[in-house]
């Protein structure tokens, strides 16, 4: 473990040091935020009614509506001179969603995201290619802090130019990688061209995030890149890569950092909060940071909290298993991509590069799968629609498609869903 005393710190101590920092969150929030003040003002609480765990039921969610409404700057808690850094969301859909770092915060940004690296497999000494964008997006420089603390020497490719990446990677032969999943796999497919055998390049340990992936792409990856792959999970609005990841051992659930982020489970429609191992919206407080905290995030990422694996006493959160907003009602069925991506997991003649195109001919939606194959015949393709059928209770059409014809990440997350019906 990177911090053994905090990682394994037991289980009463931890829950008395939540309930602290929650405490002086929401006193803060109260006190510095107008914003805040007015949402607890119109819930009916006041920061003393935060008496127990529990009593953070009582107060009210924090979403993004919430940042785009007080853009830029409307949710600092510090004054904007104490600002040492401001990461933005692309706003494609709107105005972007703004967060802002004082020095408190960039210190718990790197000393969470080496947390991770360490869980992941990096050690002291190792080289990192760090392959997530610099710039406004917290990927590149979240995870650059957070090597430099950990004591790895940090390439900073960021994203894209994929030739130059594995020119990097051939020249340099880092032990380390970082970059999302489908990224991996364009690298994994670029190195192959260039005669390379997964793990001729010394590659030892990957973390991957920044898009929800399957475990049949981690094998994927895995073998060929020659890699241990474990996920990192984070968002800007919380701290950004770093609230949680696997540890390569084990690469099951991503172990959450809990002295610095208070995790729920919601009901994605009440709001109610659900009891660890079932499905929900995860919903985190950011208990830490102090330009800009947020009281209960609603992340709308689906996935359930599992128990600690010891020496560890902190909670894993399981594989993000879509999003609350990417769901697809089809003819009265929710339909999450991930739900897809387990069902073609089943199927060996199909690749891992898949799209979920939602289109409207007539009156009813429909729903068009186009994956890449092996083969290309009409029962693998009538096998494919059964399939899905069978296990997502759905009906879909379906298109074989060549290798290398579905769209690839360059470093960015890559949508798995084409909503067509607006075109109709």
């Amino acid at each position: 473990m990177f911090d053994p005393a905090a990682e394994s710190l037991p289980v009463p101590a931890l829950r008395a040091l939540q309930l602290a920092r929650l405490q002086a969150t929401v006193q803060r929030l109260s006190s510095r935020v107008p914003a805040y003040r007015a949402k607890f003002r119109e819930a009916g609480v006041t920061p003393d009614d935060l008496r127990d765990l529990t009593d953070l039921a009582r107060f009210p969610f924090t979403r993004k509506t919430d940042l785009r409404d007080a853009y830029p700057f409307g949710l600092l808690s510090v004054p904007r001179s104490e600002v040492r850094r401001v990461h933005a969301s692309s706003g494609t859909t709107g105005k972007p969603t703004v967060v802002a770092y004082d020095e408190n915060d960039l210190d718990v940004f790197a000393q969470v995201v080496a947390r991770c690296l360490h869980a992941a497999g990096a050690r002291p000494g190792m080289l990192f290619h760090n392959a997530y964008g610099y710039g406004l997006f917290t990927g590149g420089l979240g995870l650059h802090a957070g090597a430099e603390r950990l004591g790895l020497g940090t390439v900073p490719v960021s994203g894209g130019n994929t030739a130059r990446q594995v020119e990097l990677l051939e020249d340099f032969r880092p032990e380390v990688i970082a970059c999302t999943p489908s990224y991996a796999l364009v690298l994994a497919e670029a190195l192959r061209a260039r005669g390379h055998a997964p793990g001729d390049l010394g590659l030892q340990y990957a973390l991957l995030g920044a898009e929800p992936w399957s475990d049949t792409m981690r094998r994927e990856v895995e073998a060929k890149l020659g890699v241990r792959a474990t996920n990192i999970y984070g968002l800007s609005e919380i701290i950004g890569p770093g609230v949680s990841n696997e540890d390569a051992e084990v690469q099951h659930g991503s172990h959450l950092w809990e002295d610095h982020f208070y995790p729920e489970i919601v009901d994605p429609v009440t709001g109610e909060i659900l009891p660890d191992g079932e499905m929900g919206v995860l919903v985190l407080t950011s208990m830490t940071r102090t330009a800009m905290p947020l009281l209960r995030y609603w992340t709308g990422d689906l996935t359930r909290l599992l128990p600690p694996v010891p020496p560890r006493t902190m909670r894993r959160m399981d594989r993000i298993q879509g999003r609350s907003d990417d769901m697809i009602v089809l003819r009265g069925v929710n339909v999450y991509p991930s739900q897809v991506e387990a069902a073609l997991a089943d199927l060996p003649d199909l690749r891992p590069h898949y799209l979920l195109v939602l289109t409207r001919q007539g009156p009813l939606d429909e729903l068009h799968l186009r994956v890449e194959a092996a083969r290309h015949d009409a029962a693998l393709r009538d096998e494919v629609i059964r399939t899905v059928k069978d296990r997502v209770g759905v009906t879909v059409t379906c298109e074989l498609c060549p290798d290398g014809t579905l769209p690839r990440s360059e470093g960015g997350k890559l949508r798995r869903v084409q909503d067509l019906r607006a075109q109709r």
